[in-house]
Parts: structure tokens; C-alpha cells; sequence
């Protein structure tokens, strides 16, 4: 069965084309990139085959899915001869707040449910209801599925996901901790107890997820017992522009010095803070560890924050846990900088024992979302 994974980004879509049946081959893969800019490109890449790079047209994400279309139906490639061939279409969403605890068929309530929590999280869902649209539009023999960032976390009890502030502002407006990243830590868990040969249900692991945003999670029996990321994903490890942690009143403060209003704060808190905020340097850690080397303080600073609060977060979730198995890192630097992995075990391993192995496992996010894809069309196939 063919499954197309889509993740629309706020000027990108991403893709990936799975042949699931017992076995799961990954067909193709690509993106759409700067979408709406004069310099969109598309990346297509067959499994077997060179990766081609083209300049393209496209003026919006309904274009770029009919884009991917037109790549998966190509000639010269031969991926597929119609696009009738595609069973099922993985869509990834970032936020699904208290309504979905699993991955989900798509229909008009679930819809009206990813429309409702775009307000949390506004550079993700509006995105991701427009791919889903056009989806419908441009693969209609395909069934819709939506896999969300939170649901996994939904396994967190309520000591653990409420805030310390009046109750009544959860029950009004769902005002919780929800987590992020699910798909990817779930993913790594689950090849984490293989790669060990442990029985999931008998791991206790700590996920680490770092790229330019990061998160890490507490996961017991294969359950999410308590993660970093909160309300939204702001909350928790310092990122590549956001803050991570910080006073409340670190906000009113700055809105009544610097003249902030609430976009402006935002913008502060989500796109100028973290790793570029304190060196003034980048958001990317490749350039972070350039200017280390060059002598720039800021940027090493950076570094030891971000490294700081890695430590401390492992630390917490270890007490949660109890015992340790497995401290997982992932992600584009978590997988391309293991000398971060090598700090962190090096002074976490008195605290956490001889036999808690740290690894570095390569995530799969679009795999996981193309087999619950799978799982409910076949279910739905008889």
C-alpha cells in the first residue's frame, strides 16, 4: 500500500513516499522549499536514484502539494503512474491539544479540532489544515490521516501536566502542558529497546530531541511520563530562537521597559531568543561551534547554556523515572554533534550508573506517521 507523509512547514512541504505491506520501503522523498518567494525550488530524491534539484513556480502550499503530485508522477522516474496509487495521505500536525490521544482519520470535526488549537501553536496548524485541504483536493482516492505532536504525551497524569496557577483556567481554557515532538520521541524510544533488546514495555528512557527547536521526555513502558515542552513550545531546553524557560515576569517586565505589545513579546521569546538571542551569532549550532573556535564568548556561552539545561532536564527526568536505560539523543544536532552527547554522559555518569547506555539514534518521523497512516486505511479496507 502506498502512504504519502506530507509536513507542510511555514514556507516548505516536506514528503516522503512509503510502500507499506509487512515490509515498509521508502520510495521517494523530497521538498518544497521558500514557497511564495521567486527562488522556490524543488528537492525530489528516488530511492536508488540521483537527487534532483530544480528551480520551480509556487506561490502557495495548495500549489506545492500539486507540485509533489507532479514530482511522484514523472516519467522518468517512475514512482507511480497515477495518483490513484497513493491509499492514504499522513499528515503531520503539531497540535491537537486535549482532543486526540492517538493518530486519526481525518474529518470535518477533526478539521474544526485542528482549526480550534491554532491560536497555540500559529506557525503549525493553519499550515497543516491547508495541506490536508488540498490533499483531499489533489489525492482523492487517498484517505486522510492526521498524526499529531501532542498525542503521545497525552499519557502524562494530571499532577504532571497542570500548571501552578488558578484551576479554573485549565477547565476554561485548556491552559496545560501538552508536549511536542511525540512522533519523534515515541520513534526513538521504540528503536531504542530494540537496539538494546529490552522489551518496551520494560524501558525506562530519556529522549532527547535537538534541533532548532528541542525537547526532551521521560518515557516509561513506552508512555511519555513527563516532557519539557509545555502550553506550547516555548516551554523547556533552550532552542535555536526560542527561550525556553523563563520568569513570568521576565515578560511584563520587558513589555513595560522596551515598550513591548503582545507580538512584539512574542516575537522576542520565539524567534530572537535562545541560541541566537545570546550569542548574536546564529541560530544554528554549526555556526555556534565556528565561532566557539574563533575565540567568541557569547557564542560559547551559548553553548554552556544550552548544554546546562540539557544536563539539568536529565537529571529531573531520572528522578522521575528511577532508573535509567537509555538516554537517547536525536535530531538534527542531537545526530550531528555527538561531542554533546559525549559532554553530557561524561558528567551524568556517576549520577546515573554504568549500565544506562547513551546513544544517538538517527529519528524517523516520517516512518512512524506513514505506519499509523497504514494502520487505520488498512483497517478501514477490511
Amino acid at each position: 500500500m502506498l502512504i504519502l507523509v506530507i509536513n507542510c512547514g511555514s514556507s516548505s512541504v516536506k514528503y516522503d513516499l512509503f510502500d507499506i505491506d509487512g515490509a515498509s520501503s521508502d520510495l521517494c522523498r523530497g521538498v518544497v522549499e521558500r514557497i511564495g518567494e521567486d527562488s522556490a525550488t524543488l528537492t525530489h530524491e528516488v530511492t536508488g536514484a540521483k537527487k534532483t534539484h530544480r528551480k520551480i513556480v509556487c506561490r502557495n502550499h495548495h500549489q506545492a502539494v500539486e507540485i509533489i503530485r507532479d514530482a511522484l508522477l514523472d516519467e522518468d522516474k517512475s514512482v507511480i503512474s497515477d495518483a490513484s496509487e497513493v491509499k492514504g495521505v499522513g499528515h503531520r500536525v503539531v497540535h491537537g491539544g486535549d482532543d486526540f490521544s492517538e493518530s486519526i482519520l481525518i474529518n470535518d470535526d477533526v478539521l474544526r479540532s485542528i482549526e480550534k488549537f491554532s491560536p497555540l501553536a500559529p506557525l503549525h496548524n493553519p499550515l497543516s489544515l491547508e495541506g490536508i485541504k488540498s490533499c483531499m483536493e489533489i489525492f482523492p482516492a487517498a484517505k486522510e490521516v492526521a498524526v499529531f505532536d501532542t498525542a503521545f504525551h497525552h499519557s502524562m497524569e494530571k499532577h504532571v501536566f497542570c500548571y501552578g496557577i488558578e484551576y479554573k483556567f485549565y477547565e476554561k481554557y485548556g491552559i496545560r502542558r501538552y508536549g511536542f515532538h511525540g512522533t519523534s520521541h515515541r520513534y526513538v524510544a521504540e528503536r531504542a529497546a530494540e537496539i538494546l533488546n529490552k522489551p518496551l514495555e520494560r524501558l525506562n528512557a530519556i529522549t532527547v530531541h535537538l534541533g532548532n527547536g528541542c525537547s526532551a521526555a521521560a518515557i516509561s513502558g513506552g508512555k511519555s511520563v513527563d516532557t519539557s515542552m509545555g502550553f506550547t513550545p516555548l516551554e523547556g531546553l533552550v532552542m535555536g530562537t526560542r527561550s525556553g524557560d523563563i520568569d513570568p515576569a521576565v515578560v511584563t517586565f520587558l513589555m513595560q521597559r522596551e515598550g513591548l505589545d503582545e507580538e512584539g513579546v512574542n516575537s522576542l521569546l520565539n524567534k530572537k531568543s535562545g541560541l541566537l538571542g545570546i550569542s548574536g551569532v546564529s541560530n544554528d549550532m554549526r555556526d555556534i561551534f565556528k565561532a566557539i573556535d574563533s575565540g567568541n564568548e557569547r557564542a560559547r556561552l551559548a553553548y554552556d547554556i544550552f548544554l546546562y539545561r540539557i544536563k539539568k532536564y536529565i537529571g529531573a527526568y531520572a528522578a522521575v523515572l528511577g532508573r535509567v536505560d537509555a538516554v537517547v539523543f536525536t535530531a538534527g544536532i542531537g545526530e550531528n554533534a555527538p561531542q554533546i552527547k559525549n559532554s553530557i554522559e561524561k558528567d551524568l555518569r556517576e549520577l546515573l550508573g554504568k549500565s544506562t547506555k547513551f546513544i544517538i539514534i538517527v529519528t524517523n518521523e516520517e516512518l512512524l506517521i506513514a505506519k499509523d497512516t497504514y494502520g487505520i486505511v488498512s483497517r478501514l479496507a477490511g
